[in-house]
């Protein structure tokens, strides 16, 4: 695996109260919140620098996507995205990750904006999602 870190998922309560503190509040340019017309699939991207963005997406989204239950708010909530070349790649990483010692806690699959991914804990319990892109794929 060639360790490198592509999206930071941020768990939110507020979608549009998180919109409006990145976005007004700390002026990161944003397109705003895209994919309101999937069930769990309103997000807002921001382009932090050359090959990293930081996703604000609702933590009941996070829960029902990964399938790791809701809990209390903690400062240490976050998801780690790990975008790879192919949906062999998503595959190649999430075997890796489990003969590594992380809980597969969703294998990986097709998602419902088209793309791929799979989601894994490290012996920490931290979240990461193993994803391909279509979109972001050169």
């Amino acid at each position: 695996m060639k360790p490198r870190i592509t999206v930071i998922t941020i768990g939110v309560d507020d979608l549009e109260a998180a919109l409006r503190f990145y976005r007004d509040g700390l002026g990161f340019p944003t397109e705003g919140i895209i994919g309101e017309e999937f069930e769990h699939g309103a997000v807002v991207f921001i382009q932090m620098q050359p090959g990293l963005r930081l996703a604000l997406w609702p933590r009941k989204s996070i829960s029902h996507d990964s399938g790791v239950a809701l809990g209390p708010v903690s400062p240490t909530e976050m998801t780690l995205g790990h975008n790879v070349d192919s949906k062999e790649d998503v595959d190649a990483v999430m075997t890796k990750a489990g003969a590594a010692g992380a809980v597969i806690v969703r294998p990986a699959h097709d998602t419902f904006w088209g793309g791929y991914s799979g989601y894994f804990q490290d012996p920490d319990g931290h979240l990461w999602e193993v994803v391909w892109n279509p979109q972001w794929s050169g």
